[in-house]
């Protein structure tokens, strides 16, 4: 990665009924699977996408770009299941950016968190769609 520290989770925040041990670990989960930079996501712009079973293990596998909802949906699946080699292959760069301000109240806020710390231009285009 470029630096530890721009990849670096947040601290975990204190939360009832939560390890904070636990949570560190769910977040470098996260962490481990982003990539070098937002460049690297080159995925499909148009077009149905079928996604692997060790991401789709629970509804969908099938996601038509051309329809919000479904592209909403994938890019959320993608995120949360995906492993490391998944989000070049099937997220793309200037849609993350164009989705985050919606897709980032949809994913969990540890996703959230994780990406907004690692790519400083996710939060920057969120305060700027706001």
């Amino acid at each position: 990665m470029a630096s530890s520290s721009q990849h670096r989770a947040p601290a975990p925040r204190e939360l009832p009924g939560v390890d904070a041990d636990d949570l560190a670990l769910y977040r470098e989960k996260f962490r481990r699977r982003l990539p070098e930079s937002l460049d690297e996501l080159r995925g499909p712009t148009h077009g149905v996408v079928d996604l692997p079973l060790h991401m789709a293990w629970s509804g969908m596998t099938s996601y038509d770009l051309g329809k919000p909802r479904q592209r909403m949906g994938l890019y959320r699946t993608v995120l949360h299941e995906g492993l490391r080699d998944d989000l070049p292959r099937y997220l793309n760069q200037d849609l993350l950016v164009k989705l985050w301000p919606v897709l980032r109240t949809l994913v969990g806020r540890t996703v959230r968190a994780v990406w907004e710390d690692a790519f400083p231009q996710l939060a920057s285009r969120t305060r700027a769609a706001a």
